[in-house]
């Protein structure tokens, strides 16, 4: 005879099936970061019109202008629209899920800047604190000045620092450091070249030796360029948490805030969800090289994150409630506010790297400034691209965009990865804002 189930039985599948939605509802729900609102409309989104962002999309992957693309919208705290299109990698032709993990380039830099504020609110650092009160070889840097010697050969002549740099400098890019490889090539940007700064072999301790033995660009203060500045607040981080970069996000950020993937690398078991570039036809390499499968020697603050579309939104959604998410709070209304506002006082001078940046850049002539740790707008009608007054974001260079409207409750992320997409992302700006029904 066969086994019979026992009277409960029926009662056991239930719960059993009950069981497996709530599991399937809860991986879904971590796939998509927030909670899915039942339609745009609900949040104020025109279906129809979102449909305008996807066909859009569409043709620019088929146009070859990458290879894939996680979008993501939420609005009011629920998500609106989450679309995922062509392929994870372009040699295995596997279609791109929703739980892709991208690189962030220096969309890496907010978390760094998160980091630094909640260390401020536990009293380990001020941000007017000089740099070299956590790393002492940033005692006494010069600045390096390029002259014209009796030959007319320029060479790069020294002078004192007329201030130390702040923790605030760092946050807001006027350090007087720079990149060696952005912008116009001076001779401060050729020693850093030379010095090596970018090398991956180097460990913390050594980038931050190495870079304190290359000349400052500017004095302290003055100007505004996009900078290795993160690079050091994260070392700074370290020092002053005396926990690695990496542990520090994931045990104080991640985890209270349910991020499951964002971190420094991928383990083994997730390379299968790394969402990879088009390979170069010259070299054979792929355009986006930056090796994820095993943790790096440095813990690079300026750029060296994973992360897929939900883990961000989670991550911008706590910003946008003023620090708090699902009951874990990592910093006060008042923290995220300062975060939010123009650090750059009038008189800032800016590099002529910031016109590479165009509609990007934080400058009054696009109306927009600098906060604690990305572009914030501060006025309306000199921008070209729509947004709102308040609104706070910033880019990676591997192709990956978001952005914080407070005023409309609204979040965005594009993950892709294809290097130089500015006009794609003014794309994905236009077309999400018309989708905006009420």
């Amino acid at each position: 005879m066969a086994n019979r189930l026992p009277v409960h039985g029926t009662a056991s599948r239930q719960s059993l099936l009950g069981l497996l939605v709530l599991c399937v509802f809860s991986f879904t729900a971590a796939a998509q970061g927030l909670p899915r609102a039942r339609s745009p409309e609900e949040v104020g989104f025109s279906s129809e019109r979102l449909k305008r962002l996807t066909e859009t999309f569409k043709t620019e992957i088929d146009k070859g202008t990458m290879p894939g693309s996680v979008l993501l919208v939420a609005r009011r705290g629920k998500v609106a629209y989450y679309e995922t299109l062509g392929v994870r990698d372009p040699q295995m032709n596997d279609a791109m899920p929703a739980d892709a993990i991208f690189r962030l380039a220096s969309m890496t830099k907010p978390f760094v800047s998160v980091a630094t504020m909640m260390l401020a609110e536990e009293g380990r650092l001020v941000l007017s604190d000089p740099v070299s009160r956590f790393l002492p070889e940033f005692k006494g840097l010069q600045v390096g000045v390029e002259q014209k010697d009796a030959d007319g050969q320029t060479k790069l002549a020294f002078e004192p620092a007329r201030r130390e740099m702040t923790i605030q400098d760092l946050l807001r890019h006027t350090s007087g450091l720079t990149y060696g490889q952005f912008g116009v090539k001076t001779l401060v940007k050729t020693a850093y070249d030379s010095a090596g700064i970018s090398s991956p072999d180097l460990t913390a301790p050594e980038f931050i030796t190495r870079l304190s033995k290359v000349p400052l660009a500017h004095q302290p203060g003055t100007t505004w360029d996009y900078s290795v500045s993160t690079d050091v607040l994260g070392r700074v981080v370290e020092v002053a948490s005396g926990q690695d970069l990496d542990a520090f996000i994931r045990e104080r950020i991640s985890r209270p805030l349910g991020i499951r993937d964002a971190g420094f690398s991928v383990p083994s078991a997730n390379h299968g969800r790394i969402a990879e570039s088009h390979m170069n036809q010259n070299t054979g390499q792929r355009i986006v090289t930056r090796n994820i499968h095993v943790p790096p020697r440095r813990f690079g603050g300026g750029g060296g994150m994973v992360a897929t579309a939900s883990d961000y939104v989670r991550f911008c959604q706590m910003l946008l409630n003023g620090g708090e998410l699902e009951g874990a709070r990592l910093l006060s209304k008042q923290s995220v506010a300062s975060m939010t506002s123009n650090h750059l006082p009038a008189g800032t001078r800016y590099t002529p790297h910031i016109v590479s940046l165009a509609a990007a850049g934080p400058s009054p002539d696009v109306g927009q400034g600098w906060g604690l740790g990305f572009v914030v707008r501060t006025e309306q009608g000199k921008n070209p691209l729509p947004g709102s007054v308040g609104e706070y974001y910033w880019n990676g260079a591997f192709g990956t965009a978001f952005w914080v409207d407070p005023r409309e409750q609204l979040i965005a992320i594009m993950m892709v990865q294809a290097p130089g997409q500015q006009r794609l992302r003014g794309l994905m700006r236009q077309l999400v804002y018309q989708a905006l029904a009420g």
